[in-house]
Protein backbone atom coordinates (compact mmCIF):
# COMPACT_ATOMS: atom_id res chain seq x y z
CA UNK A 1 0.00 0.00 0.00
CA UNK A 2 2.53 2.46 1.09
CA UNK A 3 4.78 1.64 -2.20
CA UNK A 4 1.32 2.29 -4.56
CA UNK A 5 0.60 5.46 -2.55
CA UNK A 6 4.53 6.61 -3.04
CA UNK A 7 4.75 5.76 -6.98
CA UNK A 8 1.15 8.10 -7.04
CA UNK A 9 3.27 10.88 -5.62
CA UNK A 10 5.98 10.85 -7.66
CA UNK A 11 4.16 10.62 -10.76
CA UNK A 12 3.49 14.64 -11.30
CA UNK A 13 7.83 14.39 -10.85
CA UNK A 14 7.28 11.75 -14.00
CA UNK A 15 5.15 13.26 -15.94
CA UNK A 16 7.40 16.89 -16.01
CA UNK A 17 10.60 14.88 -16.69
CA UNK A 18 8.65 13.79 -19.95
CA UNK A 19 7.27 16.83 -20.79
CA UNK A 20 10.45 18.57 -20.69
CA UNK A 21 11.88 15.65 -22.94
CA UNK A 22 9.54 15.56 -25.24
CA UNK A 23 9.22 19.24 -25.55
CA UNK A 24 13.33 18.97 -26.08
CA UNK A 25 13.12 16.36 -28.90
CA UNK A 26 10.57 18.21 -30.62
CA UNK A 27 12.37 21.14 -30.78
CA UNK A 28 15.30 19.37 -32.14
CA UNK A 29 13.83 18.96 -35.31
CA UNK A 30 14.96 20.32 -38.43
CA UNK A 31 12.94 24.09 -38.85
CA UNK A 32 10.24 23.84 -40.81
CA UNK A 33 8.32 26.93 -42.62
CA UNK A 34 4.79 27.37 -42.70
CA UNK A 35 5.65 30.72 -44.73
CA UNK A 36 4.95 28.43 -48.24
CA UNK A 37 1.19 27.30 -46.87
CA UNK A 38 -1.25 30.23 -48.50
CA UNK A 39 -4.91 30.77 -47.99
CA UNK A 40 -5.30 29.75 -52.15
CA UNK A 41 -3.14 26.19 -50.89
CA UNK A 42 -5.24 25.60 -47.79
CA UNK A 43 -8.04 25.40 -50.32
CA UNK A 44 -6.39 23.06 -52.24
CA UNK A 45 -6.90 19.82 -51.05
CA UNK A 46 -3.46 18.68 -51.25
CA UNK A 47 -1.94 15.57 -48.53
CA UNK A 48 0.14 18.17 -46.78
CA UNK A 49 -2.33 20.75 -46.70
CA UNK A 50 -5.29 18.00 -45.01
CA UNK A 51 -2.30 17.20 -42.65
CA UNK A 52 -1.74 20.67 -41.74
CA UNK A 53 -5.09 21.62 -41.14
CA UNK A 54 -6.11 18.66 -38.92
CA UNK A 55 -4.23 20.22 -35.97
CA UNK A 56 -2.65 23.51 -35.31
CA UNK A 57 1.17 22.01 -33.97
CA UNK A 58 2.82 20.59 -37.48
CA UNK A 59 4.41 17.53 -35.72
CA UNK A 60 3.05 13.86 -36.25
CA UNK A 61 4.79 12.84 -32.26
CA UNK A 62 2.61 11.38 -29.44
CA UNK A 63 3.31 9.34 -26.38
CA UNK A 64 0.10 7.98 -26.74
CA UNK A 65 -0.32 4.60 -28.88
CA UNK A 66 -2.54 4.93 -32.23
CA UNK A 67 -2.20 8.65 -31.76
CA UNK A 68 -0.33 11.69 -34.00
CA UNK A 69 -0.05 15.70 -33.35
CA UNK A 70 0.85 14.74 -29.66
CA UNK A 71 0.45 17.50 -26.64
CA UNK A 72 1.67 18.15 -22.97
CA UNK A 73 -0.14 20.22 -20.70
CA UNK A 74 -0.55 21.96 -16.79
CA UNK A 75 -3.72 22.98 -15.61
CA UNK A 76 -4.27 24.69 -11.72
CA UNK A 77 -7.33 26.19 -10.33
CA UNK A 78 -9.78 25.69 -7.55
CA UNK A 79 -11.46 22.25 -6.50
CA UNK A 80 -15.07 21.82 -4.77
CA UNK A 81 -15.45 19.42 -2.78
CA UNK A 82 -19.39 19.66 -1.73
CA UNK A 83 -19.97 18.87 1.28
CA UNK A 84 -17.98 15.88 1.80
CA UNK A 85 -16.45 15.39 5.02
CA UNK A 86 -18.37 18.64 6.26
CA UNK A 87 -19.89 18.57 9.44
CA UNK A 88 -21.74 20.91 12.01
CA UNK A 89 -19.65 23.30 14.49
CA UNK A 90 -16.80 22.83 12.56
CA UNK A 91 -15.35 25.27 9.57
CA UNK A 92 -15.67 23.47 6.12
CA UNK A 93 -13.93 25.20 3.06
CA UNK A 94 -11.88 24.28 -0.25
CA UNK A 95 -8.60 26.44 0.67
CA UNK A 96 -6.04 24.79 -1.42
CA UNK A 97 -5.33 24.64 -5.27
CA UNK A 98 -5.69 21.70 -7.51
CA UNK A 99 -3.63 20.83 -10.58
CA UNK A 100 -3.27 18.67 -13.24
CA UNK A 101 -0.60 17.21 -15.38
CA UNK A 102 -1.09 15.39 -18.77
CA UNK A 103 -0.02 14.33 -22.10
CA UNK A 104 -2.32 13.45 -25.22
CA UNK A 105 -2.65 12.78 -28.66
CA UNK A 106 -5.20 12.62 -31.88
CA UNK A 107 -6.61 9.81 -33.91
CA UNK A 108 -8.07 12.40 -36.17
CA UNK A 109 -8.51 16.11 -36.60
CA UNK A 110 -11.64 15.68 -33.80
CA UNK A 111 -10.98 12.78 -31.88
CA UNK A 112 -8.35 11.93 -29.15
CA UNK A 113 -7.17 10.42 -25.91
CA UNK A 114 -5.10 12.10 -22.90
CA UNK A 115 -3.39 10.41 -20.05
CA UNK A 116 -2.93 12.19 -17.13
CA UNK A 117 -2.08 12.84 -12.80
CA UNK A 118 -4.71 15.46 -11.34
CA UNK A 119 -4.39 16.55 -7.61
CA UNK A 120 -7.90 17.79 -6.30
CA UNK A 121 -6.46 19.85 -3.49
CA UNK A 122 -7.94 19.35 0.23
CA UNK A 123 -10.96 20.62 1.96
CA UNK A 124 -10.40 22.09 5.14
CA UNK A 125 -13.23 20.34 7.26
CA UNK A 126 -14.19 18.74 10.77
CA UNK A 127 -11.20 19.79 12.37
CA UNK A 128 -9.35 17.67 9.71
CA UNK A 129 -8.89 17.68 5.86
CA UNK A 130 -10.08 15.94 3.06
CA UNK A 131 -7.97 15.51 -0.06
CA UNK A 132 -8.01 13.36 -3.06
CA UNK A 133 -5.50 12.81 -6.17
CA UNK A 134 -5.43 10.09 -9.17
CA UNK A 135 -4.52 9.06 -12.57
CA UNK A 136 -7.04 9.96 -15.24
CA UNK A 137 -7.12 8.30 -19.13
CA UNK A 138 -9.96 10.13 -20.96
CA UNK A 139 -11.46 10.14 -24.58
CA UNK A 140 -10.99 13.33 -25.99
CA UNK A 141 -13.16 15.36 -28.47
CA UNK A 142 -11.72 18.40 -30.29
CA UNK A 143 -14.09 20.98 -32.59
CA UNK A 144 -11.51 23.46 -34.24
CA UNK A 145 -12.44 27.18 -35.10
CA UNK A 146 -9.98 29.05 -36.68
CA UNK A 147 -7.52 30.61 -33.42
CA UNK A 148 -10.48 29.29 -30.66
CA UNK A 149 -11.33 25.43 -30.36
CA UNK A 150 -13.43 23.86 -27.96
CA UNK A 151 -13.39 20.41 -26.52
CA UNK A 152 -15.01 17.95 -24.28
CA UNK A 153 -13.87 14.54 -22.08
CA UNK A 154 -15.32 11.39 -20.33
CA UNK A 155 -12.96 8.53 -19.12
CA UNK A 156 -12.09 7.37 -15.96
CA UNK A 157 -9.96 8.23 -12.93
CA UNK A 158 -8.21 5.79 -10.41
CA UNK A 159 -8.45 7.87 -7.43
CA UNK A 160 -6.86 8.07 -3.78
CA UNK A 161 -8.61 9.79 -1.21
CA UNK A 162 -7.81 10.63 2.44
CA UNK A 163 -10.07 11.76 5.37
CA UNK A 164 -8.87 13.09 8.74
CA UNK A 165 -11.04 15.18 11.21
CA UNK A 166 -11.52 15.60 14.94
CA UNK A 167 -12.98 12.96 17.38
CA UNK A 168 -15.87 14.61 17.97
CA UNK A 169 -17.01 15.66 14.45
CA UNK A 170 -18.51 11.98 14.02
CA UNK A 171 -16.89 11.88 10.18
CA UNK A 172 -15.52 8.98 9.50
CA UNK A 173 -11.48 9.25 8.90
CA UNK A 174 -9.23 6.99 6.84
CA UNK A 175 -8.24 6.17 2.80
CA UNK A 176 -10.36 4.74 0.04
CA UNK A 177 -9.37 3.83 -3.69
CA UNK A 178 -10.51 2.81 -6.59
CA UNK A 179 -11.66 3.35 -10.53
CA UNK A 180 -14.30 6.12 -10.67
CA UNK A 181 -15.91 8.25 -13.70
CA UNK A 182 -15.26 11.21 -14.89
CA UNK A 183 -15.78 14.24 -17.64
CA UNK A 184 -15.39 17.64 -18.50
CA UNK A 185 -14.90 20.42 -21.25
CA UNK A 186 -13.15 23.82 -22.24
CA UNK A 187 -12.02 26.15 -24.45
CA UNK A 188 -9.01 26.88 -25.68
CA UNK A 189 -6.93 29.79 -27.72
CA UNK A 190 -4.07 29.09 -29.60
CA UNK A 191 -1.54 31.58 -28.83
CA UNK A 192 0.80 29.90 -31.86
CA UNK A 193 0.82 26.71 -33.52
CA UNK A 194 2.14 25.14 -30.63
CA UNK A 195 0.86 26.71 -27.64
CA UNK A 196 -2.67 27.85 -26.21
CA UNK A 197 -3.87 28.68 -23.41
CA UNK A 198 -7.06 26.45 -22.25
CA UNK A 199 -9.97 27.28 -19.48
CA UNK A 200 -11.70 23.92 -18.33
CA UNK A 201 -14.27 22.68 -16.23
CA UNK A 202 -13.90 19.07 -14.88
CA UNK A 203 -16.26 17.15 -12.65
CA UNK A 204 -14.64 13.76 -10.56
CA UNK A 205 -16.37 11.00 -9.35
CA UNK A 206 -13.73 9.67 -6.07
CA UNK A 207 -14.43 7.51 -3.59
CA UNK A 208 -14.31 8.45 0.34
CA UNK A 209 -14.30 6.76 3.64
CA UNK A 210 -17.07 6.32 5.26
CA UNK A 211 -19.44 7.35 2.58
CA UNK A 212 -18.63 6.38 -0.70
CA UNK A 213 -18.69 8.20 -3.92
CA UNK A 214 -18.74 11.98 -4.32
CA UNK A 215 -18.09 14.37 -6.72
CA UNK A 216 -15.65 16.92 -7.13
CA UNK A 217 -15.07 19.47 -9.56
CA UNK A 218 -12.49 21.53 -10.63
CA UNK A 219 -12.06 24.90 -12.40
CA UNK A 220 -8.89 25.72 -13.80
CA UNK A 221 -6.78 27.19 -16.44
CA UNK A 222 -3.81 26.14 -18.29
CA UNK A 223 -1.29 26.01 -21.00
CA UNK A 224 -0.58 23.03 -23.81
CA UNK A 225 2.07 23.12 -25.98
CA UNK A 226 2.26 20.54 -29.04
CA UNK A 227 4.97 18.67 -30.29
Amino acid sequence: MNRSIHHLRTWPLAAIGLAVACSVSAQSEPPRSDTAITVAQAGSGSPMNERRSYAPGEGAYSVIPYTSHGYVGINAGRPDYGNVGCAGGFSCSDSSTSYSLYTGGMFNRYFGAELGYVNLGKLESAGGKTEAHGINLSLVGRLPLGVVHLFGKVGTTYGRSEVSASPLSGVATGKASGWEGSYGAGIGFDLSPRSSIVLEWNRYDVRFVGVGKREVDTTSIGYMHRF
